[in-house]
């Protein structure tokens, strides 16, 4: 008799152990980031071009007459270099555990830097990236389909952008309810295509409309300050067109993966795919459009487009589909998140009610902040600079050099200290100009207007 009860202990033990893991792999099968592992390579590309080619880049002609042909040219490659050698980084730090993988990127941190501290300093950076990518995102949608609206009828009367952004943000209260990445893929494409077609409609029409006859390449302000103000906040223009790092990990974790084929050779060739598409969509859009208009290009170059109007209402029109997808390709990994935190932390069913409640609550919070803040772009230029530059310029670097520790003075070693450096440049400078934007726009700012 006495040797009965430990063998039951051990039963009831194993039981309950098996009970947990049996619980835990029912959440991660309904969690939005680990519930589908059969992505192709060719998923990588346009979720990858989804999330990096915002509506940022029809910003670049602008942020190149702040920063002058030499610095802008430097900037624009090296931003494309280091970004490309950062995502690579990520990549192959996505498995480099046999056996686990960091399907996000707060659990690389925690690898890197420990439980707690991953955490807290991963996740407030990533969740300013991609709520504020989202709320730009919905102002960013309004406006060009306000654009569209004019366009197309001139005579009509004129609609406040806040209906606009309201009928733009409509769209998401129905597709959020798609589960998770792989749900979104045709979303995806779609936005994929579509980026690349507005950024050849605004190059291609920018090149017919020719150098006009009044062109300069100065500076546009007529102070020192104002030229160096400008300068930094033309640099978290340009930080912002490269920020897709912040979802690269949950993308990745879509692929499938075994010991003799990880998933870092696929996405990898996604990846590649991807960064030559962006580069087909950056560089003839900031250098065409700076070199046709110069200085006195508009922050978003299609405003200074005004004919053939049914080309640049079709292009508003692309706009606004490309950024629906890439709305939902960044909220993706907060929907994630919030759910997690619900049914881990707090033990709620994983229910399609909650689901439901929990998406719409969020997309009416990113409506109201977008409605409420239209000049949000110049609060991104000073909150993205904390965000955005680190976790797409350094934070990778610093988590390689924490868990790869390669050899001091080494070209790895050296390689990632010069993109910490640059990236902590750009985090302080970035900030400073976009501060100043926002108290030059709050100066003239009616609410809800």
């Amino acid at each position: 008799m006495g040797t009965q009860a430990p063998a039951d202990h051990t039963y009831d033990r194993q039981s309950s152990v098996e009970e947990k893991l049996e619980k835990q792999k029912a959440i991660d099968e309904w969690l939005p980031i680990t519930s589908s592992r059969n992505a192709k390579w060719w998923y990588s590309t346009f979720h990858n071009v989804t999330a990096m080619v915002g509506a940022g880049v029809l910003g670049l002609p602008y942020a190149m007459a702040e920063l002058g042909w030499g610095p802008g040219v430097a900037v624009m490659v090296l931003s494309w270099i280091i970004t490309l050698y950062t995502l690579w980084q990520m990549v192959e730090m996505h498995e480099m555990v046999p056996g686990k993988r960091f399907d996000r990127y707060h659990e690389l941190g925690q690898y890197a830097f420990g439980e707690k501290l991953g955490l807290y300093i991963v996740v407030p950076q990533q969740l300013i990236v991609e709520v504020g990518v989202n709320i730009v995102y919905m102002v960013t949608g309004g406006q060009s389909l306000k654009k569209f609206h004019d366009t197309v009828c001139p005579s009509c009367k004129p609609l406040k952008t806040t209906y606009f952004i309201m009928i733009f943000s409509s769209v998401h209260f129905v597709l959020s309810h798609l589960p998770n990445f792989n749900s979104i893929a045709g979303v995806s494409l779609a936005a994929a295509v579509m980026s690349l077609s507005y950024s050849t409609i605004a190059w291609a029409a920018s090149l017919n409309k020719g150098v006009q006859s009044d062109v300069q390449y100065g500076y546009a302000a007529k102070s020192t300050p104002g030229t160096v103000f400008n300068f930094f906040a033309a640099l978290g223009d340009v930080a912002f067109a490269y920020a897709g790092h912040n979802v690269v990990l949950e993308i990745q974790a879509t692929i499938p993966s075994t010991p003799e084929k990880p998933s870092k050779g696929p996405m990898w060739r996604g990846v590649i795919v991807a960064y030559i598409i962006v580069a087909l969509c950056y560089f003839p859009v900031a250098l065409i459009g700076y070199w046709v208009f110069g200085n006195s290009v508009a922050d978003n170059i299609l405003l200074s487009l005004e004919k053939p109007a049914w080309l640049i209402a079709m292009a508003n029109m692309f706009v606004v589909i490309h950024v629906i997808g890439s709305y939902q390709i960044y909220a993706m990994p907060v929907f994630d998140m919030i759910e997690t935190a619900l049914v881990k932390k707090l033990h709620f069913k994983p229910t399609r009610t909650l689901r439901f409640v929990t998406r719409n609550i969020y997309v009416a919070f990113t409506m109201f902040v977008g409605i409420t803040f239209p000049f949000f772009s110049g609060l991104l230029s000073f909150f993205g600079g904390f965000a955005f530059a680190p976790t797409t310029y350094f934070l990778p670097c610093i988590m390689w050099l924490a868990i790869y520790k390669p050899r001091r003075y080494s070209l790895s070693w050296w390689t990632n200290w010069i993109c910490i450096v640059i990236g902590v440049l750009l985090m302080i400078v970035a900030p400073i100009g976009g501060l100043r934007l926002i108290i030059i726009k709050a100066k003239t700012y009616k609410f809800y207007s």
